[in-house]
């Protein structure tokens, strides 16, 4: 595990460094967007920051994050990792693309924002770095692959264990996502920024690229239920509800999270309301996983609280171990979540998806989701992970512990004011929210400000984690916890079941996605098209 431990450092690091970067954009956005006056304040930086902070954030922090993860789970549960050389070109792979595609955004020359929308040109690099970052995920993938493939070959008919299901799920949801990704990227975008093309189709490109962008939420959502499922309730003297619906849930994301894009699209001319309403369908569908996840994991929290004398209906709430950075930080992402999982209800649905789409709603809605369910378990388990890949303990525990806590309630003084300004019109993405002394504007500030202050919370929130890694690691070092993940609550035959047939899985989803997207992006292609100029607005 010498090997696999560097290699989790190696990527778990990068993500650290990209999450701080990110977190210095990201308060300077908001307080930008409530008209504070800071002295280097601009449209042009303040695009570039909100360029940055969706790249480093939602792709660059969370694809290393989850690389490490993938590598700590699989390592530490089959005692092995194949082709360990192969992991390292994937580290220094996705290093180079990050490399090239930051430097692309601080350059000015790549601000097109998270989603990178034609008309809107970046820089060349910027399209190598992301791609460069892409395939070096791919090689992990391959990595993550052979490691299971080679425990199978020596363990055929057992049960893989349960948190490596879930990352080789996983692995099936990028590899089924990027598909669509690759296609816009190296069909389209680059021969666009390198010149071989004047002009690329808007509208095509916007759904290859969500055929990529809403499935990534779940490349980001299943290694936090990793955490969720299978180490958490181990950490604190708790079992996993059960094994079998787990691994029900896992699968139904494979099946389910790709076909979901054209909810994105329900205004975009040239895609068909049948097809639309399909999408709408398997949004809806990829609902039930994630509501069998919070019954299945909030009965492991109930258990552990009875299992140390809770009697009542709900006091068993207040046995759980809330002094704990980790459990407190899963248990606030997953309370976080379920208040997000309600507004991303209300995007899949047609008519009230034109009422927020495009408003503030929706930065409020992706920071409850991605921003906390996801970045606020990484966190967490970060706490959990360091002491057994380092045995350095985790110092600063008063910060450790008031991270989470701040974090949760900087995130609810952010977004919840997000959602109600984006109801009452105001557009996201926007550089000031006075729009010159608008009557209509004058009626957000307060709550801009509002949101301002929770931006700043989460700055403090994000330099805590940042400190208590750093000295934790400067510190002396003592003896390596165990590594234990947690045991189903009624154990389990050993045999290998349907459910872990991923070869047959991804078949089905595979077949989805080409039922979801292949006449759609035929019947575009079939239109007359007239493309898009190059567009800079810097």
């Amino acid at each position: 595990m010498t090997v696999g431990r560097k290699l989790v450092l190696a990527n778990f690091w990068v993500a650290v460094v990209a999450f701080g970067l990110a977190a210095i954009m990201a308060v300077m956005q908001a307080l930008a967007r409530a008209d504070a006056e800071l002295a280097i304040r601009s449209p042009k930086l303040y695009y570039v920051s909100m360029t940055a902070h969706g790249v480093l954030m939602a792709l660059v922090f969370t694809t290393f994050f989850i690389m490490a993860l993938g590598y700590f789970a699989v390592g530490a549960e089959l005692k092995r990792l194949e082709t360990p050389s192969w992991g390292w070109a994937s580290f220094f792979v996705s290093l180079v693309g990050t490399i090239l595609t930051t430097l692309a955004i601080l350059s000015g020359s790549s601000t097109v924002l998270y989603t990178f929308y034609p008309p809107l040109q970046a820089h060349p690099l910027f399209y190598v770095g992301a791609t460069l970052l892409v395939v070096g995920s791919w090689i992990w993938c391959a990595v993550m692959i052979r490691t299971y493939l080679a425990w199978r070959a020596g363990m055929a008919g057992e049960a893989v264990p349960l948190s490596v299901h879930g990352m080789m799920v996983t692995v099936i949801i990028w590899i089924l996502a990027t598909a669509g990704l690759a296609v816009e990227v190296v069909g389209m975008l680059l021969p666009w920024s390198f010149g071989f093309v004047e002009k690329v189709d808007p509208i095509v490109a916007r759904t290859f690229f969500w055929w990529f962008g809403h499935p990534l939420t779940y490349f980001w959502l299943v290694p936090a239920y990793v955490v969720w499922y299978t180490i958490l309730p181990g950490a604190i003297g708790g079992r996993v509800f059960s094994d079998r619906l787990t691994r029900v849930v896992f699968i139904l994301f494979v099946l389910f999270s790709t076909p979901v894009g054209l909810h994105h699209q329900f205004t975009d001319p040239g895609i068909s309301s049948g097809f639309k309403l399909l999408h709408t369908i398997t949004t809806y569908a990829i609902l039930f996983p994630s509501f069998v996840t919070a019954f299945s994991v909030i009965a492991s929290f109930e258990l552990v609280g009875r299992a140390k004398g809770a009697k009542g209906l709900f006091d068993w709430i207040g046995f759980l171990p809330w002094k704990d950075p980790f459990f407190a930080s899963v248990a606030l992402a997953m309370l976080t979540f379920a208040i997000g999982g309600f507004g991303g209800a209300i995007n899949a649905a047609y008519a009230m998806n034109a009422m927020v789409k495009n408003t503030s709603w929706i930065q409020g809605h992706f920071h409850l989701t991605v921003g906390t369910a996801v970045a606020l378990t990484f966190m967490g388990v970060s706490y959990w992970m360091l002491p057994r890949l380092t045995g350095y303990p985790v110092r600063l525990r008063a910060l450790a512990l008031a991270q989470p806590y701040l974090w949760f309630f900087g995130m609810m003084l952010f977004s919840i004011p997000s959602h109600i300004t984006g109801i009452m019109g105001m557009p996201r993405r926007v550089y000031s929210a006075a729009f010159q002394g608008s009557e209509v504007a004058a009626s957000w500030q307060f709550l801009t400000t509002v949101s301002a202050v929770g931006g700043v919370i989460l700055f403090v929130s994000s330099a805590f984690w940042l400190a208590v890694l750093v000295v934790s690691v400067l510190g002396e070092k003592g003896e390596r916890p165990p590594i234990e993940f947690a045991k189903p609550l009624t154990p389990v035959a050993g045999s290998a079941g349907v459910w872990d047939r991923f070869g047959l899985w991804t078949a089905v989803a595979a077949a989805l996605i080409v039922i979801a997207y292949a006449y759609p992006i035929v019947h575009l292609l079939s239109l007359t098209r007239f493309g898009s100029s190059p567009f800079k607005p810097f």
